[in-house]
């Protein structure tokens, strides 16, 4: 199976490093959403960090430009400092953009990650250290489940 990631870390690289995680169980060839072309893998991740509850705009930008992929697999996954974002409908609109477009979603992921937007960053931020080695063993855990 041919499988692809598109990832835009941004901060600190917190989500770069699951994608890291994940690319190396699925053997996944690793690309920002700028660089992605058609997209023509058997499954595609999708991950950004989260701001204001979404993934990243161009995530959507590059969903957006896509042809309708007639139930080819996707899985999403994110970086939050804020507590679970998968119960808080964190992916609830990347989820619906690419059902939207045709794609079966299979799986998401979601783990705390250093968040030192506006204010925490007076404080140090929150979620240091993360993700931390047993976050990056859960997202492996993930991608062999898929």
């Amino acid at each position: 199976m041919r499988v692809a990631i598109v990832c835009k870390s941004i901060h600190h690289g917190n989500t770069r490093k699951v994608t890291e995680a994940m690319a190396e169980v699925l053997k996944a060839k690793v690309m920002e959403p700028e660089e992605a072309g058609k997209l023509d893998h058997d499954m595609v991740g999708f991950g950004s960090g989260i701001y204001a509850w979404k993934h990243h705009r161009s995530l959507f930008k590059l969903v957006e430009k896509l042809p309708d992929q007639k139930g080819r697999k996707a899985f999403i996954f994110s970086t939050s400092g804020g507590g679970r974002v998968l119960g808080k409908g964190g992916h609830r609109k990347l989820r619906k953009t690419l059902e939207d477009k045709g794609f079966k979603v299979v799986g998401e992921f979601n783990c705390r990650g250093w968040d030192t937007f506006g204010p925490l960053k007076l404080a140090g931020g929150i979620n240091k250290g993360r993700p931390d080695e047993n976050d990056l063993e859960n997202a492996r855990k993930f991608a062999k489940e898929l």
